[in-house]
């Protein structure tokens, strides 16, 4: 599922994955296998995904279908 998502998300921003591996710092190659299902996304890479397409992590892991991300955790007084 996660594979599917993040394929989609870049998909539906009309961006090669050339484009988006500029962004994340990855080659192509690598990120290519990560949507084929071929390689596990690091923990850090899913960081930068979520933020770039401004979800949440439970979304990209399919934990969620909610596409918007979690509001930030309030800051203690």
């Amino acid at each position: 599922m996660v594979y599917e998502r993040i394929r989609n998300l870049r998909e539906d921003k009309d961006l090669s994955q050339e484009q988006l591996c500029k962004y994340l710092n990855c080659k192509q190659r690598t990120y290519s296998d990560y949507e084929r299902g071929k390689l596990d996304i690091p923990t850090p890479l899913l960081f930068a995904l979520a933020d770039f397409h401004q979800t949440s992590i439970d979304y990209l892991l399919g934990r969620t279908d909610q596409k918007t991300p979690y509001p930030p955790p309030k800051k203690r007084s």
